[in-house]
Parts: C-alpha cells; structure tokens; sequence
C-alpha cells in the first residue's frame, strides 16, 4: 500500500542526497503509529553513519536532522500524496491527510480481497517436511501441534511470495512395523479396519507392544523381523497392505485439518541408499566402523575442531541396522536432487536439536553447498489437563480423533445454546470449525519453543484469545452486513474526524502485510495469531461504540465499508492459521 507515494518520495530523498555527494543510501519507510494523523517515518540515522564510515568527519545524530531539514526543504509543496513533512530528531516524518488514508486503507482491502497483504512472487522454493508419523501406529496430540504448526507455517510463505513444497516423511519400516504384522498374522489373520483406521491401527499396535514383553512373543517377532529382511513375498505384501491402510487413516485425519502434500517420502524409500551412503562415509575416512563390537560412528567435533559442539554422530548399528541417520543423510540430498530449493525446513519438535545439528554438519563436511538451507523449525511438547503428556505406547496415547470429537461435543454445545434454532447439519458442521480452530490456535498462539498445556476453557473461550472469539467477531460483521439489506457502498468518504476505535481498526489492518513478511522471515504463526487477537478486538470494540446500520446514511455508507474490509482481513488473518471463518455460530 503506498507504494507510488513512497516511491516518489525516495526519488526526492535521493535527488537531494546527490547534490550532498551521497550516491549510495538505504531509504527505509516506518508506519508512523496514529496520534492525530497517519503517517511514514524515513530514518537518517543510516545515511549520515555511512558519510561516517567513509571517513567524513560528522556527529551522526546532527548530520541526520541536517539532512531532514535539508530534504524538507527539497520537496517544498511537492509531497506526492503526503499532506505535509516535518524534520524531527533526525527523522524526516511525513504525514497524510487523515480521510483519504482511512479511505485508501479500506479501498485497497476491499478491491483487493483475499489477496490483500499477499507479497507478489518472489521465485524462491522452499520446502517445508512436516507431519511425519510412523505407519502402523497412532496419530496422537503430539503430532497434532507438528502438523498444524507446518500447515500454517507453509501458508504464510506462500501468501509472502515463496513457492512451497509441503512434504512428509513417514516411518514405514522398523521394528514397530514388524510387531504389528506379528500381531496381526497371530491374532487378527483376515480382519479389516472399520472407518475409523486410525484406531483400529493402534489397538493392534498398542496389544502387540505388550505382547512384545513376553520372551517368547519377542523370539517371534525376531523371526518374522528376519522374514522381512530377507523380503519375504508373504511378508512384503501384507507390510503393503497394512501400511496402505494406515495412510488412508492419515489421509481421514489431513482432510479434516485442511491439510495435503505435494511430496511424501517413506523411510523404506531412502534405506538402502543410506546404506550404500555410510559405506562410502567409511571408504572416505569420515566414519569409523567398529563392527561386530561397535557401530560404525562419525566424530564431528573431531573433524569440525570444536570441543563437545557436535558430539559423535552414529550412523550404523553394530548389527548393521539403520538408525534415523541412515536415512535423513540420503533423504536431505535427495530433496535437492529433485528441487531447486533455496530453504529446507524439518519441522521437528526441539527434542531432535542436537541431532539435526548433526545431520547439517555432516552434510556440510561432505561439501553440499546447500547444507547452509537446511533449517530446524523446533517445537515443544503438547500437555493435556493434568499434566497429561503423549505416550506412544501401552495404548495410553491420547488420539488426534477422540480430542477432536471432545471438542467438537464441547463446541456443539455452545452452538445450541446460541443458536437452536439453526439445522442439525448447520449445528455440526459450525461446531467441528470451532472445535478445530480452538485446538490450531490453542497450539499456534503459544511460541514454538514454549510448552502447551491444553485447557478447554481457554481454548473454546468467546471472550478471549481464542479461535472463537475471532471467529465470532468475524460472524459479527457479517451479520451487519446481511442487515444491511444490500451490497456493500461501492465508494464512501470517511470523515476527517475519526472514532478512535475507528482508528484502531484500521490501523490494525495497515499491518497485515508487515506482520506476513515478518512471519514468514521467522517462521512464526504466532504473529499472525496475535494479529488475528487485536483485530478481532478492535471491530468488537468498534461493535460495540459506533452505530452503522442505524447511523445516517453518509456515516452508514463508509462504516458498512470499513466493517466489510475488517471482516476480510480476519478471514485472511484466521485462513493463514488454517482456520475456517464460518458465517454464523
């Protein structure tokens, strides 16, 4: 927004710093907040410690507000849309006429929709490797927070220019894959998953691993283990199967949370690579093989010269069984095998640092250039009430369903209390975007680095910071809007004096094309969540101080107007933490 208006006045910056022999200068714009006006603040700070640094002999602060003055002066009348400028403490402050700001602020919004706050392409690709769990076994509330986390994190990149690739990597193989098929052949021989497969996946699952205790149970798995390495026919064909059922499962779950990808890679995919992989770090002397006795090991602070920074960096079981490492060594060159890609980001939760810190270094000693594009967007834990953490085991996890169906029981109840009279499809269909805003945002609202504990209060709170909260502010201007009894004014002037919970309105939503670039540089939904918060209580407190559909007409005319552009802006703010805006609760 502004962007001619800026541009001009930089060209008039820096017409006027040539005649002072400054051919080179970083022209920086601010919002300058509102106190009587709107306005953009232009730093000379910068300019004047570059004439410094050339070796000029000049008191920057003084050399800054001599500058101000000075391109002051230059513009005379000739402000480019700006009302007038000041020259204050080195700053060069220009300011706008307060109704025509408020009125291109909630044009621009309204022509252009959607896509308001979207940063034009910027021909980067980035992929963003989220999700990530292991067939065979339960999607639980720890992977909940990873994939909501990734999928919101993967749409504000795309809304700040960048193409995104969204890939998960799925645990398909392993010892746990086998217990599974174990139990399956041994006790359940023909069955098949009812609709829920998720459940039913983990109920096999969960038996099996208490199965597993016993020795004699274990001495079978082993067996059939040995069965699949040897690719047994009967065995991979039912590991197909089984693991064809748990990613419909998944797929259930994705579709629910809005979620898809464009690339999934399976453990089982990079396994023998990485094997050939580590036989190649060996021959090249960068690992040591200590086998039958020990595993075959990288000593990275060794090579790096660093002291207890990088540790040592297992690569092979002494059996000759792959680890994680194995696989994530192939798997990371392969990605940039197949994509051009300027950033790599593994959504991992903050238990992994060490060891992808690891997996970067070790590519970087292998000398890929792009070990420097690899990033780790680190997550925390999610608690439930009671300090209830996820287990994976003995079927105590805590599944992605059954907190879904709470919820959304919980949301649904409030639904009938606020609106009976609505269909029971209506009543359900509203409830399950409550239920799943509450829980996105209860998990995107907390930074990523910080422990969730999960309340029901607070997460289904409509006076709060909570989803419902926004979503019901979002309700509300639609409401005003279909009172209305028509379309939208398609033009209206605003008044020079403005309300001030008018101002705040608008001035928060000035902010959201900022508040993208900044989320997406650091990967951080939590900006926009906080975004989302203020704007949803800026129009209610709007709501609640200023008449529109009974205020006269010329007043009526541009309030339906600046209702109708915050009501977009939530939806933008709210879409981009992969939560649906509904149209009634």
């Amino acid at each position: 927004m502004f962007e001619e208006e800026k541009s001009f006045i930089e060209s008039k910056i820096r017409a006027y710093l040539q005649t002072q022999e400054i051919n080179e200068a970083t022209i920086e714009f601010r919002q300058i907040p509102f106190s009587g006006e709107w306005g953009m603040a232009v730093p000379l700070f910068p300019v004047a410690a570059g004439e410094a640094r050339t070796g000029k002999r000049v008191i920057v602060p003084k050399r800054a507000q001599e500058l101000a003055e000075g391109i002051k002066a230059h513009l005379r009348d000739d402000l480019g849309g700006f009302s007038h400028a000041e020259a204050v403490n080195g700053y060069l402050n220009l300011y706008f006429d307060t109704a025509a700001y408020a009125q291109r602020v909630v044009d621009t919004v309204l022509d252009q929709g959607a896509d308001y706050g979207r940063t034009p392409d910027r021909d980067q690709t980035v992929m963003v490797e989220y999700s990530q769990p292991n067939t065979h076994k339960a999607f639980h509330v720890g992977h909940l927070r990873n994939v909501i986390l990734g999928g919101s994190v993967c749409r504000i990149l795309e809304f700040a220019g960048y193409e995104v690739i969204r890939a998960n990597y799925l645990g398909d193989i392993g010892l746990h894959v086998v217990k599974w098929m174990w139990n399956y052949l041994k006790h359940h021989a023909g069955e098949t998953p009812d609709e829920d497969r998720t459940h039913w996946m983990n109920q096999i699952y969960a038996e099996a691993d208490q199965l597993f205790q016993d020795p004699e149970n274990e001495a079978e798995v082993r067996a059939l283990y040995a069965r699949w390495n040897q690719r047994d026919p009967e065995i991979v064909e039912l590991w197909k199967q089984t693991r064809q059922w748990s990613l419909e499962g998944f797929e259930q779950i994705y579709d629910q949370l809005d979620e898809s990808f464009d690339r999934i890679y399976f453990e089982s995919g990079v396994e023998d690579p990485g094997a050939r992989l580590v036989e190649g770090l060996i021959e090249a002397g960068i690992a040591q093989d200590e086998r039958p006795d020990g595993p075959v090991f990288i000593d990275l602070d060794q090579i790096a010269g660093t002291e207890d920074e990088y540790r040592v960096l297992v690569v092979l079981r002494s059996d000759g069984s792959s680890l994680y490492a194995t696989k994530d060594l192939p798997l990371a060159i392969q990605k940039f095998e197949e994509y051009d890609l300027d950033q790599s980001i593994y959504v991992i939760d903050v238990r992994q640092s060490l060891y992808l810190k690891q997996i970067f270094k070790t590519l970087e000693i292998l000398g890929y250039e792009w070990a420097d594009k690899l990033y780790h967007l680190a997550y925390e834990l999610v608690n439930l009430p009671g300090n209830v953490t996820m287990a994976s085991r003995e079927g105590t996890v805590v599944l992605f369903d059954d907190l879904v169906k709470e919820a959304t029981q919980r949301a649904r109840a409030i639904v009938q209390e606020k609106n009976p009279e609505l269909g029971e499809e209506t009543k359900h269909a509203i409830a399950e975007a409550v239920a799943l805003g509450a829980l996105k945002y209860t998990m995107l609202s907390r930074d990523n680095t910080k422990v969730v504990t999960f309340d029901w209060d607070a997460a289904l709170d409509f006076n709060g910071q909570a989803a419902p909260y926004i979503q019901y502010a979002h309700v509300r201007a639609g409401s005003i809007l279909r009172k209305a009894g028509q379309e939208c004014p398609s033009d209206a002037a605003f008044p020079e004096q403005l309300e001030k919970t008018e101002v705040d309105l608008i001035e928060l939503m000035t902010r959201l094309p900022a508040e993208v670039v900044r989320a997406a540089a650091e990967y951080r939904p939590l900006v926009i969540a906080n975004l989302s918060f203020e704007l949803a209580r800026a129009f209610n407190d709007f709501y609640n101080t200023c008449q529109v559909l009974n205020a006269e007409p010329a007043v009526r005319a541009y309030r339906l107007r600046l209702v109708a552009a915050a009501q977009q802006v939530i939806a933008t703010s709210l879409d981009l933490l992969g939560i649906k805006a509904p149209s009634v609760m």
